[in-house]
């Protein structure tokens, strides 16, 4: 999955599940769309859909200090690096 194709699958996400139209990718998303801890945990839920796999404790930890959309598909990239992809067309956010 490249990051461009990650970025339309969060922006996605955002605009169906929090109603947040076109977050700039820079945007603190707490202060500025109200994003909060409930939110976040709705996106790791995602986030573990996407990947295929159940995130453990400490990489749940390391999402703690996330705020913009750039930092979430840096934290998606630095996940999928560190496990084994899922074959192509099973991985996505729907």
């Amino acid at each position: 999955m490249t990051r461009d194709e990650i970025i339309t699958q969060i922006l996605n996400f955002f605009r169906k599940e929090f109603e947040i139209e076109n977050p700039g990718l820079d945007d603190n998303l707490r202060e500025k769309h109200g994003f909060d801890s409930i939110d976040a945990i709705e996106l790791l839920l995602k986030i573990e859909k996407m990947l295929g796999y159940e995130l453990t404790q400490e990489e749940k930890k390391q999402a703690m200090d996330i705020r913009t959309i750039n930092q979430i598909c840096d934290y998606i990239e630095s996940l999928a690096r560190t496990r084994p992809a899922l074959p192509s067309g099973e991985a996505s956010f729907t």
